[in-house]
C-alpha cells in the first residue's frame, strides 16, 4: 500500500505530505516495509502469472 491516498486521522491531511508526527511516522513505517507491500493487486497478479508461466515451461522442458 502506498501513502498517496491515505488520510491522517490526527490532522486530516494526506499522509504523503507528513504534516504531523503521526503522518511522518506512518509514512516512514510504510517505506520500511517489504518492497512487495507497495505493489498494486494488478501487479501482484501479473507477477504470480509470470511465475506460474515460468514453472509450467520449466516442467515441460524437464519432461521433454
Amino acid at each position: 500500500m502506498t501513502c498517496d491516498r491515505l488520510v491522517c486521522a490526527n490532522c486530516a491531511g494526506p499522509v504523503s505530505e507528513g504534516r504531523c508526527a503521526v503522518c511522518r511516522a506512518h509514512r516512514e513505517r510504510l517505506h520500511r516495509e517489504s518492497p512487495f507491500a507497495s505493489l498494486s493487486p494488478a501487479a501482484l497478479f501479473a507477477l504470480l502469472l509470470a511465475l506460474l508461466t515460468v514453472a509450467l515451461v520449466a516442467q515441460r522442458m524437464a519432461t521433454a
